[in-house]
């Protein structure tokens, strides 16, 4: 059973029939936020300050999207059973040089429907910026695009806007997400790792086959996907070896190997205490 997607364009009588009850938000020191936009089951708005100590600090944007109890958003790849993964339009910003969308750690999400990646309920999406002069402010210009979901999905859009000062003030609600961003390279003792990894044929088919090391103990999850949107089905855990969690990935499940062949895959770990990111390339 696939999820029904229906357009944004209901007619007043369907969106008075439906109350959207969000869950309470993280009382966050937020510095800078644009008014909430309110959509179909969701509202966002933009967040912005500083994360990070010392001289190591930088100015972040936020862009928080909040849901009632059980609707979802996707990640970047959203997993086997459809969905919308979320775009990003900064094009009409000002003095802008980069603005750099960041994807804290997701969850599979099991339903009816069949398996996806995202976040329930809320999720704040960290976006580091780089000013093209650095002295005077970002005017930040957002034309977001994303689905939700829960029995019924809708696609959703938002026009947003902030200015950010190069003096911005530092955000305890940024800073806490950046810290469950995949880190690149893992930290040891705490983010899990890949321990190997390899291609095996088995019955004439090709297996992705992932060794997970987490000294932190058992309970995480591993995801894997492609820049440019080539497809790969989601990582199943198969067995523990040698300490090891063990993932496969089926390269015959809606893909084609020779698409693969010489692009990074990027490997998301998942841990209980840390998570962390890396990119294979097949040869």
């Amino acid at each position: 059973m696939s999820n029904i997607w229906f357009s944004n364009k209901f007619s007043a009588a369907v969106f008075g029939l439906l109350i959207c009850a969000y869950p309470a938000q993280p009382a966050w020191a937020e510095g800078l936020a644009s008014p909430w936009v309110e959509g179909f089951n969701n509202k966002v708005r933009l967040l912005a300050g500083k994360a990070g100590e010392g001289a190591d600090a930088k100015i972040y944007a936020g862009i928080d999207i909040a849901m009632p109890a059980g609707w979802k958003t996707y990640w970047r790849a959203p997993g086997e059973a459809g969905g919308v993964p979320p775009e990003f339009d900064w094009a009409q910003s000002e003095n802008l040089q980069e603005a750099l969308v960041l994807y804290p750690a997701p969850h599979r999400l099991i339903d009816k429907a069949g398996a996806t990646i995202g976040y329930k309920d809320h999720v704040l999406f960290p976006v580091a910026l780089t000013a093209k002069d650095p002295s005077k402010p970002i005017l930040l210009k957002l034309k977001a695009a994303y689905g939700v979901c829960k029995e019924l999905c809708v696609p959703a859009e938002a026009e947003l806007g902030l200015a950010v000062p190069p003096d911005a003030s530092p955000s305890d609600g940024i800073g806490s997400i950046v810290a469950t961003v995949p880190r690149t390279p893992a930290l040891a003792g705490r983010d899990p790792e890949i321990a190997s990894w390899r291609v095996d044929t088995r019955d004439s088919k090709p297996v992705l086959v992932i060794e997970v090391a987490d000294k932190n103990g058992p309970g995480g999850d591993a995801f894997a996907d492609v820049k440019g949107g080539t497809y790969l089905p989601l990582p199943k855990r198969i067995a523990d070896a040698n300490g090891h969690a063990v993932y496969e990935v089926d390269l015959t499940d809606g893909v084609d190997i020779k698409d693969l062949k010489g692009k990074q895959i990027a490997v998301t770990l998942v841990g209980t205490k840390g998570q962390s990111e890396t990119s294979i390339t097949l040869p």
